[in-house]
């Protein structure tokens, strides 16, 4: 099976696992779960899940105890996007090809729809079934991995950065604490999360952490990248919203070509923290470049 075929495969099951876990669309707060539901049924290459079970299979999880840490990623993920695209953060309408939260349900809504998600991902985290002393500690630091990818030291450090960065001049030390945390602290996350569930040793989980956050920081140079050159039908939202937002990214500060060359190293540096690994690690190694050559 080729590799997009596979990812496809992946995709499917994790969408199929993320319906048997959104709320159900009743009671007097049912405009909310509409909002919710809304925003994570948008479609999505379903990353972050995907990541936290290979992460779990390459450090020797054999079952399915990474599916609700699946399910609470996809959440936190979704939640943070409901929030950028706010009138007050991106102002964006289009997400997936899709009406963004905030013009559908309103400003109201959809900040508590992601407040809602957001909780909702812990609760669905901490309220999984545990059968043994060993096991709890590891969902328990398994969730701590997660809330420290998407807080005041990851996700929020990064976003607020951003934000506040807006039509200034910033060099590439300050960007790259603003793509470090904004999105490969959550990518980074996945994969010490999956480490974390199967018990992996301190070894295993430094390893998988560098590949997270290599691959985390090609995934937003190549973003960077796509707002320049990307085709917004293909890419499901709108082109060039960076430079209307007077955003320093990548290929603003070093230039298209070298923006492309270091996403290219930094995959290379990520496929290389694999070869401690014993298991098989092909699939992470073909995720890494997919990365890179993605048009959305």
């Amino acid at each position: 099976m080729d590799f997009k075929s596979h990812l496809k495969q992946k995709s499917k099951y994790i969408e199929d696992k993320l319906k048997e876990y959104m709320p159900q669309e009743s009671g007097y707060q049912k405009n909310l779960f509409k909002s919710m539901n809304y925003s994570l049924s948008s479609g999505g290459k379903r990353l972050r899940p995907i990541l936290i079970m290979e992460s779990y299979r390459l450090c020797g999880g054999s079952d399915e105890k990474f599916v609700p840490f699946s399910m609470a990623i996809e959440m936190i993920h979704t939640y943070s996007l409901i929030h950028d695209d706010l009138p007050a953060l991106d102002n964006d309408e289009l997400r997936r090809g899709k009406k963004t939260n905030h013009i559908v349900f309103g400003e109201d809504m959809a900040i508590l729809a992601g407040d809602g998600l957001l909780s909702h991902a812990f609760e669905i985290m901490l309220g999984s079934e545990t059968k043994s002393l060993e096991e709890a500690q590891n969902k328990l630091k398994a969730a701590y991995e997660i809330s420290r990818g998407a807080g005041i030291y990851g996700m929020i450090a990064g976003q607020v950065v951003d934000v506040e960065s807006e039509g200034k001049s910033i060099d590439i030390d300050k960007l790259n604490f603003i793509h470090l945390n904004k999105t490969a602290a959550m990518i980074r996350a996945c994969m010490r999360c999956g480490a974390r569930l199967a018990g992996a040793p301190e070894r295993e989980v430094e390893a998988i952490s560098l590949y997270g956050e290599k691959i985390g920081l090609a995934f937003q140079i190549v973003d960077d990248i796509l707002d320049i050159e990307g085709d917004e039908n293909i890419l499901g939202k709108h082109v060039g919203s960076d430079i209307e937002n007077e955003k320093s990214t990548y290929p603003k500060l070093i230039g298209l070509e070298k923006s492309k060359e270091v996403s290219k190293r930094l995959v290379m540096e990520a496929k290389e923290a694999l070869s401690i690994f014993e298991n098989e690690t092909e699939f992470l190694a073909k995720l890494s470049e997919y990365i890179v050559n993605r048009d959305r």
